[in-house]
């Protein structure tokens, strides 16, 4: 694998995981619009997002952002916190540098 190639796979990736964790983060936003089952999908999105979250950032970033997703997505009232992407940001903005 030249050079070339593997730094064009980690920007495919950096891109994937960025649209990916918007995508998951307004899922996570969408029971503020239905107030009552609101709640109850939530508990049935945070063991979800928590696995996914795991699976796609490995090792002790995803081990750390899957738990504080879990919980931020069962405690009513700050599910709004965008917790896959701002583990997007510390791993390729903030763990990079």
């Amino acid at each position: 694998m030249t050079k070339e190639v593997a730094v064009q796979s980690v920007k495919d990736t950096k891109s994937r995981d960025l649209v990916l964790s918007l995508i998951f983060d307004g899922i996570g936003m969408l029971s503020y619009l239905v107030p009552f089952l609101g709640t109850i999908s939530d508990v049935i999105w945070a063991p979800i997002a928590g696995l996914i979250l795991m699976r796609m950032y490995k090792g002790t970033i995803g081990t750390v952002g899957g738990f504080i997703v879990f919980i931020e997505e069962l405690l009513p009232g700050i599910d709004f916190i965008p917790t896959f992407t701002i583990t997007w940001i510390y791993t390729y903005l903030i763990k990079k540098k």
